[in-house]
């Protein structure tokens, strides 16, 4: 472990980043930016070629940035498995996904353990950061990397370390967000705390890879309870004639005691969407039952459906049905200012407005074309241009992702009727009384 620590030291280890998506090319820029060389490996050629031509397919990570790295041989991304056994530390930032059964899928986890395995040299550490349930790192990864006949603490090193992304967020890039970092052993949290803390602002380190896999659980638990939380007042305060956003605005001046989470017409993102099903999958396996989580889980998932509702109601007061309508769905992203597709409820909001037969276009500006999405059967559509003859000729704008470039008075202006889920037009004078919001 001493030349390890060595290496990291004087920042000559290679580090390796697996799987270059959301997470690992933030992750690549912070460790070039601290000195060190990266090589990254991804399956899809697609983005290999790309970052080979020095070109970013990720809105908040510059093209610019990635020539640089090119330039100055600081970085290679290949689509080479076996050259996994080159970089001292390996990161592993793969998908994590549910099975149609809200099942946790690890098989991108365990597929690239096995590859490493076949190659796996004395002297490494291996990180998982890719969100997953607590025991992952120990009862799936280390099994594998056994096999490899090398004893993890002696000759390999083996931790997990959460991803802490926040995309579209400047002020909290990768380096800039705090690294919680459990190890299997002594020796493999004494080498992750070593890696990490030449890269990242401040290391965290826990007494287990199992608390580490908790925390990130918590924190995405948290956030999805309480956004459920607010979800619910929605419709409630909805039926009542309240507005939800004028009492969250107003509980914020408490100084103590409240913290502030906003609707919108569901869940988006890797985490948030999918954690707190590991945890309640977690739970049955271990004979309990997480009603609190599914609960939040419930009412998130049925915020989409919820929007449907309301906005034929809307419909159904200027006289028309959904079918046969044009709807122009603003925002595919699942936040604002980012390009991230990935678990946004706008896609189930697409699907639904098709089944009921609406003539549906979109609009996202970060977003030209829209993406094939595994879970999701939608035809192929690019984002239109919002001039006032395309809003004028709309019967109903949604508003699903509150993008700062969207010119939102322009599409007051010209929309005949725009249901607003994000509380953007508060503030914008409505025209013959267009605006809705749910």
């Amino acid at each position: 472990m001493t030349n390890l620590i060595d290496k990291l030291n004087d920042k000559t280890a290679l580090i390796g980043i697996i799987g270059l998506g959301y997470v690992g090319l933030p992750l690549a820029n912070a460790f070039i930016r601290s000195g060190f060389r990266v090589l990254g490996f991804d399956t899809d050629p697609a983005k290999v070629e790309k970052l080979a031509r020095g070109e970013s397919y990720i809105k908040h990570l510059e093209s610019a940035t990635i020539a640089d790295w090119i330039q100055q041989e600081q970085f290679e991304a290949t689509c080479e498995m076996s050259r996994l056994s080159e970089p001292d530390v390996l990161l592993i930032c793969v998908p994590t996904p549910l099975t149609d059964t809200r099942d946790p899928d690890l098989r991108y986890v365990a597929s690239t353990t096995a590859q490493i395995a076949k190659v796996l040299r004395p002297g490494q550490l291996v990180v998982l950061e890719s969100t997953t349930y607590p025991t992952t790192t120990r009862d799936v990864l280390l099994p594998i990397l056994d096999q490899s006949e090398l004893e993890c603490g002696k000759d390999y090193f083996l931790a997990y370390s959460p991803e802490r992304e926040d995309p579209g967020n400047a002020q909290f890039s990768a380096d800039r967000i705090p690294k919680v970092v459990g190890g299997i052993d002594d020796a493999s949290l004494k080498a992750a705390v070593s890696l990490y803390e030449q890269a990242i602002v401040e290391v965290v380190p826990v007494s287990s890879t199992e608390v580490a896999e908790a925390c990130k659980i918590l924190e995405n638990t948290y956030r999805a309870v309480n956004i459920a939380l607010v979800n619910e007042l929605k419709m409630l305060y909805d039926r009542m004639g309240i507005d939800v956003w004028e009492v969250i605005e107003a509980a914020k001046t408490k100084p103590f005691g409240f913290q502030a989470f906003y609707p919108g017409p569901g869940l988006g993102g890797h985490c948030i969407p999918i954690d707190p099903f590991y945890l309640s999958w977690l739970a049955k396996k271990q004979g309990l039952s997480t009603r609190f989580i599914e609960l939040a889980g419930e009412i998130n998932s049925g915020m989409p459906e919820y929007v449907i509702q309301r906005l034929s109601e809307f419909l159904n007061e200027r006289g028309k049905p959904i079918k046969g309508s044009k709807i122009c769905l603003l925002g595919v992203a699942y936040k604002k200012d980012v390009d991230d597709p990935r678990e946004s409820p706008s896609f189930v909001l697409l699907e639904k407005l098709l089944e009921r037969g609406a003539e549906l276009t979109y609009h996202d500006p970060h977003v030209p074309v829209l993406p094939s999405m595994r879970k999701h059967n939608l035809p192929e559509m690019t984002s239109r241009e919002l001039t006032p003859e395309f809003l004028s000729k709309q019967d109903a704008v949604l508003i699903a992702t509150d993008h700062a470039a969207v010119d939102y008075p322009n599409v007051v202006q010209h929309a005949p009727l725009v249901i607003d889920t994000r509380n953007v037009t508060q503030g914008i004078s409505p025209v013959n009384d267009n605006i809705r919001r749910c």
